[in-house]
C-alpha cells in the first residue's frame, strides 16, 4: 500500500498542502472515523534482510513475504506482520521508488469501517481549512493481470519530505473477489480492518499494533495532524515538538525531527496470551522483546 503515496505524489494527481496544527484537540464528532491501519519504515539492507529471513518472526506473527502489483503497474516487496485488525509493513533501502526507498522513509494508512466515511473525512478536511485533499483510487493485481478496485484514499497534501499518511476505504469490489481471500461482512457497509485481514493471527502470539512512534520533519508533521483531526483522533501536543493521537485502540506518536533523525522508531504490540518470560531477538539493528505479560515492544532506535 506504500506505492499509494509514491503514484500520488509523482504527479498522477494534484493538490493543496494541508493546514498547519497547534496545540491540543478534539475530534470533531463523537464518532471516530478513521482508525489505525498499518505504518511502513525503511531501514538499512542489514536490518531488513533479518527481518525476511527471521524464524522468530514466522513464530511470534503470521508473517508474510511478498510482492504486490498496484496502479499503473507499480511493484513493492514488503516484509509483513498481520494482526488482527492491524498490521507493519517492512522495508529495506531500494526496495521501492525514488524518494521512498531512502532510510528513513515512512508512512502511515489510517482507514474507516464503515463505508461512505471517506467521503466525510474528506469533507471534513475542506470544512477545517485544507481547500483540496488529494483521492487516488488503488487497485490491486493477483498476478493474473485483472487488476481489482482496491481502496480509495485522500491525502492533504501532494508535497512531502521522508513520511507521508493518507485517509482509506476498502472498496466492495474488493471484498466481493474471491482473490482477496477476506471475510464477509460482519455489519451493513462493512469495509472493516478486521474484515480484510485473515484469521491467521490466532495461531500465533502477536494480536495487534497498540502503538506506533514516527520521528518525521515538521512539514510532514503539519500535512498529518490535519488527516488525524478530520478522523476524529484525539489529538495532542507533546513537549519538545510533535504530538500523539489517541482513539481506536492504538496510539499514534509523531515526533519533530531534523530530516537526518527521521523514521519508524517504537512499536508496541499485543499478545494473544500474556507470557511469563521476557525473550530478546536481535532483528539486524533493532530489538525485538516479547513479554513479560500480554505485550511486546520493537525498538528501530539503532537503525539511523
Amino acid at each position: 500500500m506504500v506505492m499509494v503515496l509514491a503514484v500520488v505524489l509523482t504527479g498522477v494527481v494534484q493538490g493543496g498542502v494541508g493546514t498547519a496544527w497547534a496545540g491540543e484537540s478534539r475530534p470533531s464528532s463523537d464518532r471516530q472515523l478513521l482508525f489505525y491501519n498499518h505504518a511502513y519504515g525503511v531501514f538499512d539492507r542489514e536490518t531488513a534482510d533479518a527481518i525476511e529471513h527471521s524464524e522468530y518472526l514466522r513464530n511470534f506473527a503470521n508473517f508474510q513475504v511478498r510482492t504486490t502489483t498496484g496502479t499503473g503497474g507499480e511493484t513493492w516487496t514488503g516484509r509483513y506482520l498481520m494482526g488482527r485488525q492491524t498490521y507493519l509493513e517492512l522495508f529495506g533501502i531500494g526496495d521501492l521508488p525514488g524518494q521512498d526507498s531512502v532510510l528513513g522513509s515512512a508512512g502511515m494508512g489510517i482507514s474507516a469501517e464503515r463505508a461512505g466515511d471517506l467521503a466525510t473525512v474528506t469533507q471534513r478536511l475542506r470544512d477545517q481549512g485544507t481547500p483540496n485533499p488529494i483521492g487516488f483510487r488503488q487497485t490491486r493485481d493477483f498476478g493474473d493481470g485483472v487488476p481489482v478496485p482496491w481502496f480509495d484514499a485522500v491525502f492533504t497534501t501532494d508535497q512531502y519530505d521522508t513520511f507521508g499518511a493518507w485517509g482509506m476505504e476498502y472498496l466492495p469490489e474488493y471484498f466481493a473477489d474471491p482473490r482477496s481471500k477476506t471475510e464477509p461482512a460482519g455489519y451493513p457497509g462493512d469495509v472493516g480492518r478486521e474484515r480484510y485481514l485473515s484469521d491467521d493471527y490466532r495461531s500465533h502470539l502477536m494480536r495487534d499494533v497498540t502503538m506506533v512512534r514516527i520521528a518525521v520533519t515538521e512539514r510532514d508533521l503539519a500535512s498529518t495532524v490535519p488527516l488525524l483531526k478530520a478522523g476524529g483522533f484525539r489529538v495532542h501536543s507533546v513537549a519538545g515538538g510533535g504530538v500523539i493521537a489517541q482513539g481506536g485502540g492504538t496510539t499514534i506518536r509523531l515526533d519533530a525531527v531534523a530530516r537526518d533523525k527521521v523514521g519508524l522508531r517504537q512499536v508496541e504490540m499485543s499478545l494473544n496470551k500474556s507470557v511469563m518470560y521476557r525473550h530478546q531477538e536481535q532483528l539486524g539493528h533493532s530489538t525485538l522483546t516479547v513479554g513479560p505479560g500480554p505485550r511486546a515492544v520493537w525498538n528501530f532506535s539503532g537503525t539511523k
